[in-house]
This record gives structure tokens, sequence and C-alpha cells, in this order.
């Protein structure tokens, strides 16, 4: 059974720093491509990070780029977002995603990030 456990958000002050953890089991994490989401209510969720299975390449959201960093332990089988110079718009519900045989999509529960004085 596919699992994807996120942690690590919260309440952090415009210009503070995060970082995300979500832990996956349930399939070979090492062999998969690794995605970060957000959702704000009443908006689309938006991929915001992604990683190759071998973690040498990523790519960003523009909203993101130079604040935010994707990488994997594939030893821990766990994918992490690095969120830095935090700003108020990157207040969102952050998940963690998985795609299998390219249609089979997984989503962790969420966790919360509050960015706010």
């Amino acid at each position: 059974q596919v699992q994807l456990v996120e942690s690590g958000g919260g309440l952090v002050q415009p210009g503070g720093s995060l970082r995300l953890s979500c832990a996956a089991s349930g399939f070979t994490f090492r062999w998969f491509v690794m995605s970060w989401y957000r959702q704000v209510p009443g908006k689309e969720r938006e991929e915001v990070a992604r990683i190759t299975s071998s973690g040498g390449s990523t790519n960003y959201a523009d909203t993101v780029k130079g604040r935010f960093t994707i990488s994997r332990d594939n030893d821990k089988n766990t994918v992490y977002l690095q969120m830095n110079s935090l700003k108020p718009e990157d207040t969102a519900v952050y998940y963690c995603n998985i795609v299998l045989a390219s249609k089979y999509e997984y989503w962790g529960q969420g966790t919360q990030v509050t960015v706010s004085s």
C-alpha cells in the first residue's frame, strides 16, 4: 500500500525558512520522480518542485525558483523541500506526490505552511 506522510509545516515569519519532509512507503522509492505541490483554498493545486529518481535533475515553479530546494534521500525513502525567504503568498497546504505506471496518482495528507508576522 502506497503511503506518503508529510511533516515539517508550521507558522513562520516572512523571510524565514522551513524544511518539509515526505516519508514514502509501499513502492520502490528510488525508481520514481517525486513532486511537491501546494494548494490554497479556492485555487487549483500547483506543482512547486519536482525531482528525478536519482536526484540528478530538479524543476521548480517560477514562483519559488531560487528560494526552494527539493532533494531526496533514496536510502531513507524521503523527499525534502527546503523553503527559504518565505513570503506570505507561500501560505498553503503542501502535498507530496507520486505517479506510478503513468496513471496511479497518490497524495499525502498535506502539511500546513503559514507565513505571517
